[in-house]
């Protein structure tokens, strides 16, 4: 549903764009279904993305809240890792020191131990050693898949909303044979939408317009901006884990958070600036 919601928002702003159903529809058509090789280029971020999606709920039923979010800043340092390779991009000597600080902040949070009692009641049984692993692996994944689309986006002349409508079509699609060969009895039973509550709507809007919100700060903002909201969302996701997962707070954590937040800063501030070379006037 939120690559449905993803897909659905990025057509409508194309429609905008476009100004008008006709000339939308023919936009549509000579970039999307004349150009069956391009999808299948983006088919691989799409189908990388679908399984992200669902190695973090695996991470999240495993971790607590704030915990996961520290560790999945992880993502930051995959990225760099593929930008420098795949990319060539050249990374700043403080850049180099945010990673490591990220690296030990991270191991710090995951080193920490247990803050629940056993007279604290579990209604589902974690297993960190799984939530710690599926973290990792999303984060390669995030770092490889982002990077690729980076390099498909600066490569070929499709908008990024155009992109979205692609990723999103691919990721429907492999989704919904996922769902059937994997949950087709029991959706045959129960109905599509059983068990959409709520809070299931509030996530699913939050999963479908948060990538959208991201690439519009980047692109109206920077990547500064970028790194405050990701702080902030870090220091938010542990205010609330105490006040709704009775989430107990200890020095360890702290100092490790405390690192990430930093490491997320200094990434985001002290990226090297390209030096153009002038001309030189001879007379």
């Amino acid at each position: 549903m939120a690559e449905v919601f993803k897909m659905t928002a990025c057509a409508v702003i194309i429609l905008f764009q476009e100004g008008g159903i006709r000339p939308w529809l023919h936009h549509l058509n000579q970039n999307i279904v004349k150009q069956p090789l391009d999808c299948l280029k983006i088919s691989v971020p799409a189908i990388i993305y679908m399984l992200q999606n669902n190695l973090l709920y695996v991470a999240l039923s495993n971790l607590e809240a704030a915990t996961f979010q520290v560790t999945y800043q992880l993502k930051i340092l995959t990225t760099a890792l593929f930008s420098v390779s795949m990319l060539r991009k050249k990374l700043s000597v403080m850049q180099w020191v945010s990673l490591v600080c990220l690296f030990v902040g991270v191991g710090l949070v995951q080193l920490q131990p247990s803050t629940k009692s056993a007279s604290e009641k579990v209604t589902t049984e974690q297993n960190s050693f799984l939530g710690l692993v599926s973290v990792i692996i999303a984060s390669l994944m995030s770092g490889f898949a982002g990077i690729y689309f980076e390099k498909l986006l600066k490569n070929t002349p499709q908008s990024l909303y155009l992109r979205n409508v692609q990723l999103g079509f691919v990721g429907v699609v492999f989704g919904l044979l996922t769902m059937y060969f994997n949950d087709g009895r029991e959706i045959a039973e129960k109905g599509f939408f059983y068990g959409y509550d709520f809070v299931v709507w509030v996530v699913i809007f939050l999963q479908s317009f948060g990538g959208i919100l991201v690439a519009v700060v980047v692109k109206y903002a920077d990547n500064i901006l970028k790194g405050f909201a990701t702080s902030a969302a870090i220091v938010v996701a542990c205010i609330a884990s105490i006040y709704l997962f009775d989430f107990h707070l200890t020095l360890q954590f702290t100092m490790g958070t405390s690192l990430v937040i930093l490491a997320v800063y200094m990434y985001s501030k002290f990226v090297p600036v390209l030096v153009t070379k002038k001309p030189v006037l001879t007379a």
